[in-house]
């Protein structure tokens, strides 16, 4: 079995696309795939995005392939089982018990999450990163030396890359890691795919 978490520089980056296309190219591997998502905000009078109805945290198996949302996508793409985890912001710890039972009964598993992390050791960890994009998410940024690869994604013809303050706060981290190019046209390249069996293969 093995355990494989995707994460991002910041949000709506293709996490979840990346995911889909590397289920569709190892369908042998069944997958189970388990999106995490951390609500913004808890108490304080306002209503929680999540609607847990006053718990921590929520577990849902997605059972439709026919919809938009990103856990029905994973069953689209050919997993086996998909399962989408909300946590109040902060509480991710009270789920872990539950997830790591989840990943206990999958033939592999695949994580869309960066804060999951401080409580997995999966075989392996890629960040997807966007040189264009000035945002970089703290845990994201916090975990970037435990990841085994970096996803970069492709710059449009003519598209500058910025010059945010990321850059060259993480240039030689980023630089030590094996990189691999993404493209909205191609989410799973062939040496990505390959790489994933070679660290993933038992």
């Amino acid at each position: 079995m093995a355990t494989i978490v995707i994460g991002g520089q910041a949000s709506g980056i293709g996490k979840t696309s990346v995911i889909c296309a590397l289920i569709a190219a190892m369908p042998e591997r069944r997958w189970t795939a388990i999106k995490i998502t951390q609500c913004s905000h808890e108490g304080g009078g306002k209503r929680c995005d999540c609607n847990l109805g006053g718990a921590k945290f929520a577990i849902a198996e997605e059972r439709a392939a026919n919809v938009q949302a990103d856990s029905s996508r994973y069953l689209a793409a050919g997993a086996v089982r998909s399962l989408w985890v909300r946590t109040l912001r902060g509480h991710l710890a009270e789920a872990m018990p539950r997830i790591r039972q989840e990943i206990a009964r999958a033939p592999n598993c695949i994580l869309e999450s960066n804060s999951v992390i401080e409580f997995l050791q999966p075989d392996l960890y890629a960040l997807i990163v966007a040189r264009d994009i000035a945002d970089f998410k703290p845990p994201a940024k916090r975990y970037l030396k435990r990841a085994d690869a970096v996803l970069m994604t492709a710059l449009d013809p003519g598209h500058q890359a910025l010059q945010a303050g990321w850059v060259d706060e993480l240039r030689e981290d980023l630089e030590r890691i094996p990189q691999f190019t993404i493209t909205d046209d191609e989410f799973a390249p062939t040496g990505w795919v390959d790489f994933v069996r070679r660290k993933t293969s038992r």
